[in-house]
């Protein structure tokens, strides 16, 4: 069986892209479930993110070398898009422009997404 070599990843390692789609996915179901009013939505959005969360928290060292603030502005954007609008009515101010969350946070097998969720209330409705 061929050794793979330390620049190539192996099957069974995510790439650097999958790695990125994963924390954003993640912050934008964050941000996605502090917004909504509805409480099943919310619901919703927070599962998905315990689901994209579980797979970070699995291999947290995937992240390294990783800068968050740059996922976050993406998630925020991607969020807030028009066709959630009518259904977000929890949050009336805007999430602030650096990431509540750094990747040790986000990437910890304790992280919880409740108190991430309120979190995210908090620090939008102080801007």
């Amino acid at each position: 069986m061929p050794e793979t070599s330390k620049s190539e990843p192996s099957k069974s390692e995510p790439s650097k892209s999958e790695t990125t789609t994963a924390i954003r996915t993640l912050l934008v179901d964050l941000v996605r479930a502090a917004l909504m009013s509805d409480d099943r939505a919310s619901v919703r959005w927070r599962e998905a993110a315990r689901r994209d969360q579980s797979g970070l928290a699995a291999d947290p060292a995937r992240v390294e070398g990783l800068k968050i603030d740059g996922f976050w502005t993406l998630a925020v954007r991607e969020a807030e898009a028009p066709e959630f609008r009518e259904a977000e009515n929890q949050v009336q101010f805007g999430f602030p422009a650096l990431c509540p969350f750094s990747l040790g946070e986000i990437t910890d097998s304790a992280f919880d997404v409740d108190r991430a969720v309120e979190r995210l209330r908090k620090s939008a409705a102080t801007g």
